[in-house]
């Protein structure tokens, strides 16, 4: 095997600093490895990337004092000040990140096994997301620049911050998905504690000095570590006032539930699903099948936008089957910089040896492994196995495999996969594959009412990121689109006066004097 020179690991990456209140605070205490599943040898062996700080409870609630004095009961220097400041610091961020790209990619490769496309689009991605944050900002600030006047009450509305949120991202997304919880969190003036997770952290190590020399000190804190061991304590304390989490829900109940005053924690919430598709018997079957392929297998079904379940209606099932099982197999494994790569490695160590489990489960109760290649087991991936047929005994049909596993599901009754929807303990989105419309019809004004987003003829999926992004019941908690997401991270506030000469003067001062930043009808165009 023979990586180019580009992407070849010549040294690891020791990350021995975090940031705490402004400052790259040194670590000497206990580090922990990081490694890749890609092997660097001929001899296959795990390649150790580096080492990262193995943070303990003081350094946690250190951090947690940081951004707790930063926020300084909505007084501090980041809440109070001015929108255009804001933007600013925001605008000096973005622009030192773009100079990490090439740092950035190279690790998400390395970290977790997202092809070299992909990882590109992941980056750029996120410059857009924070650019159109940026914007979305100025328009908030244009529209609500502006006195309201009913009842005889004047009233000036904008959006304040909640407090301290603390941050924590998935491994799939690394870089996207986090951001599209810090940015936003951090814009509208709250102040923020953000872990990484285990995987795709050393990924962060060429942003710290830009976040460290981009805004004010404590506004961003960054520490490493167990979730249990740094993220307990800081709920535990109970002066976070925002839980921003995507992951599982296990988690964040366990989190929540540590929180003292639960009633006073505002959740943002990204948790699973099981997205299904629907394919009737009048469905495009060369487009229902390249979409499923592309909502199954992108980054190895590691999504919780993927497609993880299919029903096929029975009238078309065998000629569904045999052209997706041929796709899947025709599907190129490779390690992520490898031209053409679909399937790449997997992150998680124990993940094959997992995904087996459902497949010996399922083949004990009656499915079976269409495709020829499925179960194919190296040391780091397992190779897609298409089950057929999959029922709801097996624990594939009810867990979210978070990896190369695809369930399908025969259905003769539309009703059939519409109670299993509507009994899910998820509702994050369903891709719908037909044409007619007197079908289609009815179909879409019940599935919107039992998930947040109906695919009509295409795989499920998190973008544009302009769309709202939810989910209902165990999949999510607020919504998360560039114009949600200040919203989710932000409460309506206001300055009220009754409309008499007295209020009239003074407001009228405070606006000629410019002294407050809240009380303004000045904006960015």
């Amino acid at each position: 095997m023979t990586i180019p020179e580009k992407y070849q690991i010549k040294e690891t990456l020791n990350q021995n600093t975090y940031l705490v209140n402004g400052e790259l605070k040194a670590w000497t205490g206990d580090t922990s490895e990081v490694y890749s599943t890609i092997s660097s040898t001929k001899d296959y062996q795990p390649t150790l990337l580096g080492t990262i700080p193995t943070l303990g409870e003081p350094e946690a609630l250190e951090a947690l004092d940081s951004a707790v004095k930063a926020y300084g009961k909505g007084q501090g220097l980041w809440p109070t000040m001015k929108v255009a400041d804001r933007i600013s610091c925001m605008e000096k961020f973005v622009e030192q990140m773009k100079t990490k790209r090439e740092e950035v990619v190279k690790l998400l490769m390395w970290e977790i096994g997202k092809n070299l496309p992909d990882s590109q689009k992941e980056f750029d991605r996120t410059v857009e997301y924070i650019y159109d944050t940026i914007e979305d900002y100025k328009k908030m600030d244009r529209d609500s620049a502006k006195f309201e006047k009913h009842g005889g009450v004047h009233a000036h509305i904008r959006r304040g911050p909640l407090g301290v949120v603390l941050c924590l991202g998935p491994y799939n997304y690394p870089l996207n998905e986090t951001f599209a919880l810090l940015i936003p969190a951090l814009i509208m003036g709250n102040t923020a504690i953000f872990k990484p997770a285990k995987f795709g952290v050393l990924l962060l190590t060429p942003l710290l000095e830009a976040f460290q020399s981009s805004f004010p000190k404590g506004v961003v804190n960054i520490i490493y570590g167990r979730g249990r061991t740094v993220a307990t304590p800081i709920m535990r304390d109970g002066r976070v006032d925002v839980l921003a989490l995507i992951g599982n829900s296990k988690s964040a109940n366990a989190l929540q539930n540590e929180h003292p005053k639960s009633n006073r924690l505002r959740m943002v919430l990204g948790l699973e699903a099981k997205n299904p598709a629907i394919v009737l018997p009048d469905a495009d079957l060369e487009l229902a099948i390249s979409e499923c392929i592309a909502g199954t297998t992108s980054f190895n079904g590691q999504r919780c936008t993927a497609l993880k379940v299919l029903y096929v209606h029975e009238d078309i099932i065998e000629k569904f089957n045999t052209l997706f099982s041929e796709k899947v197999d025709a599907l190129k494994f490779g390690n992520p910089w490898e031209d053409g790569a679909k399937l790449t490695p997997l992150p998680e160590p124990d993940k094959p040896a997992y995904i087996q489990e459902l497949i010996d489960d399922a083949t004990s109760k009656g499915a079976k492994i269409i495709n020829k290649k499925g179960g194919e087991t190296t040391e780091n991936y397992i190779f897609p196995a298409v089950l057929y047929p999959t029922s709801k005994e097996m624990r594939v049909y009810e867990e979210e495999q978070f990896g190369p596993v695809i369930p399908i599901v025969p259905f003769s009754d539309i009703e059939e996969p519409l109670d299993d929807m509507a009994s899910s303990n998820y509702g994050q989105q369903v891709s719908l594959f037909g044409k007619d419309t007197k079908t289609l019809a009815p179909l879409i004004d019940t599935l919107v009412n039992l998930v947040c987003r109906v695919n009509l003829n295409s795989s499920c999926q998190r973008g544009p990121d302009v769309y709202p992004f939810t989910g209902r019941k165990d999949s999510a908690v607020a919504t998360l689109s560039v114009h949600d997401a200040l919203r989710s991270f932000s409460i309506r506030t206001f300055v009220a006066s009754k409309d008499n000469e007295y209020n009239n003067e003074i407001l009228k001062e405070l606006l000629d004097s410019k002294a407050s930043n809240f009380v303004s009808t000045d904006y960015i165009l």
